[in-house]
């Protein structure tokens, strides 16, 4: 494709005639539609078509302390990766911070001040080693070097400052310039990502996240120059902020990411764009009406779900984003599929017939994402998913992936009579749980109809207690689409039958 000048190949794509083997190979589908994982995404790339939504001013906020939580694939990951290149531009060092590095930190001592104490020593000796490499420093960075932290009462940007003057200590060239312009702000940023990996919900891993916390707080507190930007899953946050009370204190630094369906499409466009070479701006996209927004999938798709039910003759805007959870990863990856048939077809254009081959795929795809994700905490949730599929009774109703909340209940309690569910902290969990659980990892979104017609949708990031039982907010419950071919894999076409697409206007 790059052999080709953009004005010929814009040409082509407004006249449809380029070969599916030229666009919709494996290098062009990642080319166009981005990788899944952020981390394997070339900066470049990845800063062509990057989105800032409001949330990204928030993180990158010139304030001590920033929790950015959010689900897996919702872009914690690429919002950390732009916000550390901006940085740099703005004379402030980034320090990344991975689960390797700290995996002599997540030991458990009986007292939880030890924790603390611990965790403080060991980010201060890590940050002060990481942000010495930045700076080129060539001699061998050991403990005894390390330990002169102490002298300057923990200090860790006065021990940089110091250390890079000593005599003993060289810099290579090409550091010359990130030097000076750290000596000129002082400033650091840290950043602290898949710390939850492996996590299981267990008391021991909620004690750590709890001493990570006290101990990224007091680093900041003493020491201005050094600010903490810190990602965690949704749930992973949940359980601490649930389980420790101490939370309140850091319950303001607090961003939770979230997107509406408006910015991913807006998202998707800004990817096709860039692909072919032009600029646009997100926040011109944010402000347009989704007609005019969706014409610029045209070149890669037709416009129209050539469908039966209510997806007959639907927007694909429409269509693609009653799929999804509101997960760039999940848009991502229903476009590659599609894109794939589309090359099997040799076709350059992605239509009706392509999106169905991919359904099957990309909803099998999502229930096992997330029992990979979340079975750490309930082992047995492929079981608790798998047992959602509609009775053979219910399954050809209007309503079969939709429960009233005790209707819920009742089928959750007809699965646990198949066996009980335990948490991996080896409590028995009671059917509420299980809803609450489900609900958590977006298996569930709430439904209530509106005296208009309309029907919101609510989702864990956006109301926590919704499902927790202590008050009936009115709402009903349903299966979220993405997951319902895995569930009801004989009869598809029910679903296009029967599936109400996602009606929203800007």
């Amino acid at each position: 494709m790059a052999k080709l000048r953009l004005h010929d190949l814009e040409k082509l794509i407004k006249k449809r005639e380029i070969k599916g083997d030229l666009l919709f190979t494996d290098a062009n589908i990642n080319a166009i539609f981005g990788h899944e994982a952020a981390d394997d995404e070339s900066v470049v790339r990845l800063k062509e078509y990057y989105v800032k939504n409001i949330h990204y001013e928030k993180v990158t906020s010139d304030l001590k302390l920033r929790i950015l939580v959010g689900h897996k694939g919702i872009g914690k990951s690429a919002m950390f990766r732009i916000a550390a290149q901006e940085d740099e531009d703005n004379n402030i060092l980034p320090i990344s911070i991975k689960p390797d590095d700290v995996a002599d930190l997540k030991r458990e001592t009986p007292e939880f001040l030890d924790n603390i104490r611990v965790w403080k020593d060991g980010l201060k000796n890590l940050i002060s080693k990481k942000i010495l490499e930045s700076l080129g420093v060539e001699n061998e960075i050991d403990n005894a070097i390390l330990n002169n932290i102490k002298k300057f009462g923990g200090q860790i940007l006065e021990f940089v400052n110091d250390t890079i003057k000593h005599e003993n200590i060289s810099l290579k060239p090409t550091r010359e310039k990130i030097r000076r312009k750290y000596l000129s702000s002082k400033r650091v940023n840290v950043y602290i990502d898949d710390l939850d990996r492996g996590w299981k919900g267990r008391s021991e891993d909620i004690a750590m996240v709890s001493a990570l916390m006290n101990a990224v707080r007091d680093i900041s507190n003493e020491d201005e120059g050094v600010h903490f930007k810190i990602a965690l899953r949704s749930d992973v946050y949940y359980l601490f902020r649930t389980s420790d009370e101490s939370t309140d204190k850091v319950g303001g630094s607090v961003v939770w990411l979230t997107w509406t369906n408006h910015e991913i499409l807006a998202l998707l466009v800004k990817r096709i764009e860039t692909f072919f070479g032009r600029h646009v701006d997100e926040n011109v996209l944010f402000d347009m009406h989704q007609s005019k927004l969706a014409k610029y999938l045209d070149p890669i798709m037709d416009p129209v779900f050539r469908g039966a039910g209510h997806w007959a003759d639907a927007p694909i805007h429409r269509v693609l984003m009653s799929l999804i959870r509101r997960r760039p990863r999940d848009l991502v990856k229903l476009c590659s599929l599609a894109a794939q048939n589309a090359y099997v077809r040799k076709s350059n254009i992605i239509e009706t017939d392509d999106w169905e081959t991919a359904f099957l795929t990309y909803s099998n795809d999502r229930l096992l994402d997330t029992d990979i994700e979340y079975k750490s905490e309930l082992p047995e949730l492929m079981r608790l998913m798998l047992g959602m599929k509609p009775s053979v009774k219910k399954s050809k109703a209007q309503d079969s992936y939709q429960f009233s909340t005790d209707e819920l209940l009742h089928k959750i309690e007809s699965i646990c009579q198949r066996g009980k569910f335990i948490f991996s902290n080896g409590k028995i969990a009671s059917p509420q749980e299980l809803a609450h659980f489900l609900y958590k990892i977006n298996f569930l979104t709430g439904r209530r109809k509106l005296a208009d017609g309309k029907i919101v949708r609510k989702y864990f990031e956006e109301h926590n207690y919704l499902m927790q039982g202590y008050v009936d907010f009115g709402f009903s419950w349903e299966v979220h689409p993405a997951f319902r071919w895995a569930l009801q894999p004989d009869d598809p076409k029910n679903i296009y039958q029967r599936l109400e697409l996602l009606d929203f206007e800007k």
